[in-house]
């Protein structure tokens, strides 16, 4: 099985997102205006869980991974979307990789 190798770039690219937006979220949940974030910690936890079962299944070989590529990179980029509402540094840089991924996924 090819599987991993064949989406290993968007897999790395994935990973890497989920733990971006975990930390974005950690970060937002502790700042002084947590409340004002609400929505940016609610779209970076669910983005880091679609993140973890999208590089998962690419893993497994999954005969879902075009379909479930495409609702990563839709949710990446909303997460990217919010993001770049804060000028908090940790907002920036998840905004970033966010779009690296939606990037990466939708080549797939």
């Amino acid at each position: 099985m090819t599987a991993y190798h064949q989406y290993q770039i968007c897999i790395e690219a994935c990973l890497r997102c989920a733990a971006i937006c975990n930390h974005c979220a950690a970060s937002c949940a502790q700042s002084d205006n947590a409340t004002d974030k609400a929505k940016c910690i609610q779209l970076n936890m669910e983005c880091a869980a679609i993140c973890y079962a999208t590089a998962e299944l690419m893993s497994l070989g999954s005969t879902h991974v075009k379909e479930l590529a495409k609702l990563c990179a839709t949710m990446c980029d909303a997460c990217a979307d919010e993001c770049r509402h804060h000028d908090d540094e940790h907002c920036r840089e998840t905004a970033e990789v966010c779009a690296k991924c939606a990037d990466e996924c939708e080549i797939v």
